[in-house]
């Protein structure tokens, strides 16, 4: 059975730091695609950061280029999305998501509004104060 399981959310002021985790099991992170979405209220959810199945891939949003970045561990079958300089406007919940097997889409379209991906964590809850 596949699980994701978050966690590392909290509140943090402005300009700080945070590590989001995601905890894999029944699947390897290195795989398959991987993901982090988030949706604040009020607003549709939105790709953050994605990884693709093939090459690797990565696809980082915008609104978040040079604050935030992707990784895996496949030796303790982690993901993680490193978030620093953090701004009020990034407070949502946090999804780590994960596909179900390998195909060929890109890490943008993995991102996207149509994505793919089959299996989604709890969510984390981030909150940045300013």
């Amino acid at each position: 059975e596949v699980q994701l399981v978050e966690s590392g959310g909290g509140l943090v002021q402005a300009g700080g730091s945070l590590r989001l985790s995601c905890a894999a099991s029944g699947f390897s992170v290195d795989d398959y695609a991987i993901g982090w979405f988030r949706q604040a209220p009020g607003k549709e959810r939105e790709g953050v950061s994605c990884i693709g199945s093939y090459d690797r891939g990565t696809y980082i949003a915008e609104s978040v280029a040079g604050r935030f970045t992707i990784s895996s561990d496949s030796a303790k079958n982690m993901m993680y999305l490193q978030m620093n300089s953090l701004k009020p406007e990034d407070t949502a919940v946090y999804y780590c998501a994960a596909d179900s097997r390998l195909r060929p889409y890109s890490p943008i379209y993995y991102c996207s509004s149509r994505t793919p991906f089959t299996y989604w964590g709890q969510g984390a809850q981030v909150t940045v104060s300013s």
